[in-house]
Order: structure tokens, then sequence, then C-alpha cells
């Protein structure tokens, strides 16, 4: 009786390990196609191994690229049309000079573009991605209506070849400073590759289903919306600094984000800055070597001019070619800093007490030498003491803004402020 006892827990605790390792395999199965799945259209060690803003940009992205794919087959339909497919009256040898038009402007375009925009796409990626997909609904949109004006429609089709090309440079350079964006593994191809396979499977899909235009713009909005860029450029520069200036604090990458603008607008600033300016461009006149003559053993120098009709101007900044990354930020800090205080009421915008008597100080010698050069008869004229003052207080301000830039989030290790490749190498030896 014992030994039949002894069988049968031996029989059912083989069966409960039977059945217990059977259910860990169908967990493990589980958890491999779940994984793989995922790892389809995820990069790898999502969402560990990408930026938080990944999700809520690819979302708003796809249904961008949703909507474009869809206008797209229409636009081509209407090319068709017009270039005389289905009309027994139209030619080959036309449609094939129509195209071949469409496509050598395009290049034309491409090329121009590249050479003129090329240094500001990674500056300002968030702004040019979204206008390469304005540019690219307005492409398309005149591609659905060029077979409706015959006599235009080559001259249209040519305006939508340029558009587009643009459109492509644009998109991709930026495609790959978002891309560099998310990477937080150095995994830029694998994220790279991921978001291609998402783009085949939004485009599969999309040739079934149909959408309005408007759906792809606001898409792609609320994409670059949702991008937290921690890298400085030019606006973001200038948003810290006059909140930096205004209440003695720094905003966040988040609050930033909110408050930077994705439309690329006209500069309606009344001081412009030219970083990495030419000598020759930033030193006009006897005037600036006074100014430049200690500034020059820094490792930057800063020079303003002023039109005396317009009351606009110029700030350049000069850059040694040993100048570190915080050099350039400390250059454009300075030159933000005349900005505020040229285009403020220092004495009531600014709430931090301690701010506001440095700035008040400056803007007063701002107002001096303003109205000196005013009388004098000038038609322009440069900024001197200003520029000196400016100096000392940068040299108080800056560590404190630098620290708090830092400890904020904020990348310091490379700026996107779009300096131009002058640098100077002065001999101070006598």
């Amino acid at each position: 009786a014992e030994e039949c006892i002894n069988r049968d827990r031996q029989s059912i605790n083989i069966s409960s390990t039977d059945h217990f390792v059977a259910r860990n395999v169908e967990i493990r199965n589980t958890v491999k196609r779940t994984t793989a799945n995922k790892s389809v259209f995820l990069p790898q060690g999502y969402p560990e191994s990408v930026s938080d803003d990944y999700l809520a940009y690819q979302l708003w992205d796809t249904l961008q690229a949703f909507c474009s794919s869809i206008t797209g087959t229409l636009a081509t339909q209407a090319m068709l049309k017009g270039v005389g497919v289905g009309d027994e009256k139209a030619t080959v040898a036309a449609a094939a000079m129509t195209w071949m038009l469409k496509d050598g402007t395009g290049m034309v375009g491409r090329i121009l573009f590249a050479w003129t925009r090329g240094t500001s796409l990674d500056c300002d990626a968030k702004k040019w991605r979204l206008f390469a997909d304005f540019l690219n609904d307005g492409a398309l949109f005149i591609e659905m209506v060029a077979p409706n004006f015959p006599k235009l429609f080559t001259v249209l089709v040519c305006m939508a070849g340029v558009a587009k090309s643009i459109v492509g440079v644009a998109g991709g350079s930026t495609r790959a400073a978002l891309t560099m964006h998310q990477a937080r593994r150095n995994n830029m191809a694998d994220v790279s590759a991921k978001d291609g396979s998402q783009e085949t499977l939004v485009n599969l899909s999309a040739l079934i289903v149909g959408l309005f235009l408007l759906p792809s713009v606001t898409g792609n909005a609320r994409a670059v919306c949702s991008v937290v860029m921690e890298t400085v450029n030019k606006e973001r520069l200038h948003i810290l600094a006059n909140n930096f200036f205004r209440v003695g604090s720094l905003l966040s990458p988040v609050e930033v984000c909110s408050r930077e603008s994705v439309m690329i607008t006209r500069n309606r600033c009344k001081l412009s800055i030219v970083l990495g300016a030419e000598f020759k461009r930033a030193v006009s006149s006897e005037d600036c070597f006074v100014v430049l003559d200690d500034q020059l053993k820094r490792t930057y120098g800063l020079t303003v001019h002023i039109n005396n009709k317009s009351g606009t101007g110029t700030i350049y900044i000069l850059l040694h070619y040993q100048s570190t990354t915080e050099d350039i930020i400390k250059a454009c800090f300075q030159a933000e800093l005349l900005k505020w205080c040229y285009e403020n009421d220092s004495s009531k915008d600014s709430a931090d007490i301690y701010f506001r008597l440095h700035m008040k100080g400056l803007s007063r010698t701002l107002i001096e030498e303003i109205q000196t050069l005013r009388h004098s008869g000038k038609p322009d004229g440069k900024l001197i003491h200003s520029v000196m003052q400016s100096y000392s207080i940068t040299n108080t301000l800056f560590p404190n803004f630098m620290d708090l830039l830092r400890s904020s989030g904020w990348v310091t290790d490379h700026v996107m402020l779009g300096a131009d490749e002058w640098r100077i190498n002065c001999n101070h030896e006598r």
C-alpha cells in the first residue's frame, strides 16, 4: 500500500513539473512573439533606447505621412492626365519633354536650396521640417490643379518640381537631425530603419483609405511641436536669455518647447546677430579697433553697427580659432544682453532687483551713445562704451547662466547657433 502511495505521489509531482515547464515555455514563446512584433516597427530596446518624445512625434508624423501618401496618389493621377495619358491627341514626345523640364528644374532647385540654406537646416530642424510639409502639400495642390490650366501646365509642373526638390532636401536633412535627437544609445541606424518601416506600412495602408489634405498639415505641425530638443539654437537661446534677464531663472527644454515657434518667419528684432562674422564686415572703421583691441585677447570679439535712420543694427561676433562651445554661448549671451537692453525698458521689465541694477546702467549707456550717434549726422555708427560695459556685466552673470543651463537638462557640449566659418587668429606679441 505504501509503495502505491509513493508511486502516485511521484506521478503527481512529475505531472505538476511537466505542467509548470510547459507553462513557462508558453509564456516565453508569447514574450518572444510580442518582442518580435514590436521590434519590427520600433527600435530595439524601446522605450529606453529613444527620447521621451519619440512616440508622440512618430504618431503625428505617421498621420502626416498617411495623408500625404493619399494626396500624392491623387496628384500623380492628375499629372498623368495632364501629360496626355488617355488622350489620343497627345504625343509621347510632348509628355516626355514636359517631364524632363519638370525634373530638370527640380534638380536645379535642389542644388540652389542646398547651397543657400544648407547650414541652417541643423539649427532650426523643427521649423524646416514643418516648412517642408507645407511646401509638399503646396506642390501636391499645384499638381492636382495643373491639368485645369493647359496653357500654364508646363510652368505649374516645373514649379511643383522645384518645390518637391526643396522638400526632399529639407525633409531628408531635418529627418537626420531629428533621428540624431531621438537615438539615445547611438542607435541612429536602427531608429532610421524602423522609421522607414513605419512609413512603408503607412503608404501601404494609404493605398486603400482616403483622407482630406488638412489633417496632413495638422498632423506634422503637432508632430514637430511634440519634439523637445535639448540642443541650443538661436531662438531657444533668445528665449532662455530673455527669461533669465526678466526673472533670474532658466527654463527647461520642455518649457522652451512650448514657447518656440515652428514657423519660418522674418526676424523683426531691432538688432540682428551675425555669429562667426567676417573680419572686414565687423571692423569697418578705426572706432571698431578701440573696442576690439582688448576683446581680441580673449576668445571672441563683438562690434555693434547702428543705422541712425531706422534705429536697427547688427551685432557682429568675431570668433577666435580656439573658441570653445562655452565661448560661443558666452558671446551670444552678451549679444542677447545688448539686444535686451536696446529693445526693452530694463528698469521695469526685469523683476530681479540685482539684474535691474545691471540692466539700468547698460540701458543708460546705450541711450547716451545712440543720442550721440544721431547728433553726429552720420548715416550709421558703432557702439563702443556699451559693448565694453556689456562684457563686464556678462562676466558677472554668465557663470550662473551656464550652471543653470547644465542643471536644467540642456546640451552644452555642442550647439546649433548657426555660426559662420570665419575665425580670427591674432598675435599680441609686441
